[in-house]
């Protein structure tokens, strides 16, 4: 794993923008080509191996959970409990989700944090990067297969509504619903809805607050009523909106499902580590921070439950130095995680972003920041093998 300087491409924003990724700019420079990671294929193998394993650690731990029948640890409220059983145990297809791992190159690489509702950097992932390689290392290979796993992830979501539904997707439109005033979000809810209409669905997009009620169903702007819907809107927002009372009892199929509330929650990764303890892919991750081993050699990370592009994230080196985001709503609780840094190449702190589609591997992003926190405004950056 190595970061090279590169020679960008004298028409790479105009590329980017024929594809749609129009916040290339954002902050400054969020893409950078000027330099690129450079993988072996041992190390890509590894890389694609370790996220199927550990994604399949993921589901059995939700189906421990569900089991169980205890949700409190992850502070979801006693009464959205059914529905998300249900969701499970009707097993309901997810669309995608993305690990961020700390990976050298040399060492283990280790599962940070699971964004398994709303993840971001897909057309980034995709589509960007790709074009990237095609153009400066045509020979090379990549690791990402993002843009057909999607178009086949959608027929997959479509066969399984139309087992399920007598309204079936050919009856309803599959509506897109986000935040469309902010590019990032909407530049990322187009791209999906492309990929959906490629795999056979009829598409439709809205903003969340221009979704109404009519006293039965959620509408859209028409009137009409909404029964297929994807979300880029975190599942914790949705049980504490107005509506949120009917947002189970509407009869929409939700992309993400209702028992991705489960994965995506940061509490979540000290029920993985207690299910798999001494995993070497996993970080020790705790409620308690009196429960963490060797804290005063290791430092330790503290995380809200909640938390979107490290807001209200806290590090604490050994050396007693605390880097920290602040927070961008009250916490509801917190988990504690050893410190595991991310590792620098030159002045650039480097996560992983390892894909699944469906129940697939599907590829990597990479994102560099100054800080050891990574943010929304951290850069992107191609890679090859």
């Amino acid at each position: 794993m190595i970061r090279e300087p590169q020679i960008a491409r004298a028409d790479w924003r105009e590329k980017m923008e024929q594809i749609g990724f129009g916040f290339h700019s954002i902050d400054g420079l969020y893409w950078q080509e000027n330099f690129a990671y450079r993988f072996t294929d041992q190390q890509i193998d590894l890389l694609d191996d370790v996220t199927l394993e550990l994604h399949h650690m993921c589901l059995n731990v939700v189906d421990d959970l569900i089991r169980r029948g205890d949700l409190s640890t992850l502070a979801i409220d006693q009464h959205w409990q059914s529905h998300i059983e249900k969701s499970w145990q009707t097993r309901e297809p997810s669309l995608i989700g993305r690990m961020d791992l700390v990976y050298d190159g040399i060492s283990a690489p280790k599962l940070l944090e699971y964004n398994a509702d709303t993840a971001t950097s897909l057309i980034e992932s995709s589509l960007a990067q790709w074009g990237w390689i095609q153009d400066t290392h045509p020979q090379a290979n990549q690791f990402n297969s993002l843009h057909e796993k999607l178009i086949t992830q959608w027929q997959v979501i479509k066969d399984y509504w139309h087992i399920h539904d007598t309204q079936t997707s050919e009856n309803y439109p599959l509506h897109f619903m986000g935040v469309y005033t902010q590019e990032e979000d909407a530049v990322h809810l187009d791209y999906l809805l492309d990929t959906a209409i490629q795999a056979g669905f009829r598409c439709d997009w809205l903003n969340m607050e221009d979704v109404g009620w009519d006293g039965a169903y959620f509408v859209d702007v028409n009137g009409n009523a909404i029964r297929h819907a994807f979300k880029l809107y975190p599942w914790e927002w949705m049980v504490r909106d107005e509506f949120a009372e009917h947002v189970f009892n509407s009869n929409i199929r939700w992309i993400e499902p209702a028992w991705k509330m489960i994965v995506s929650n940061k509490a979540f990764l000290a029920h993985l580590w207690n299910a798999y303890p001494k995993h070497p892919n996993l970080l020790p991750t705790s409620f308690s921070l009196s429960t963490l081993p060797n804290i005063n050699n290791t430092g330790y990370a503290r995380k809200p439950l909640f938390s979107r592009e490290g807001a209200g994230i806290e590090l604490h080196f050994p050396d007693g130095k605390i880097v920290q985001e602040l927070a961008r709503e009250t916490p509801q609780g917190w988990i504690y995680q050893t410190l595991n840094p991310l590792p620098k190449f030159g002045n650039a702190w480097t996560v992983i972003g390892s894909w699944i589609v469906g129940n697939e591997t599907a590829g990597i992003g990479i994102r560099e920041d100054i800080s050891p926190i990574t943010k929304d405004s951290s850069h992107f950056l191609p890679h090859y093998f």
